[in-house]
């Protein structure tokens, strides 16, 4: 089953001087481990933090995470 939320945060990060997992996690105050977490959809990020993400690249939320809902 795939799941419902995915994202490209990975694309960003390399788009964006390869940016680590790491420094993302700094940039929007969670762990290195979140950061893969959601990277990987195994977990969806609170609303709060989904925000974050698409601030720190300069993008629209939409452009970061994608819903494949019914």
């Amino acid at each position: 089953m795939k799941p419902a939320i995915s994202n490209n945060i990975r694309k960003l990060r390399f788009a964006n001087g390869e940016m680590s997992q790491q420094a993302l996690a700094d940039a929007i105050g969670v762990t290195r481990q979140t950061v893969y977490a959601i990277e990987k959809a195994k977990y969806s990020p609170s609303l709060e933090v989904a925000f974050k993400i698409a601030k720190v690249f300069s993008v629209t939320l939409d452009e970061v995470f994608q819903y494949q809902g019914d």
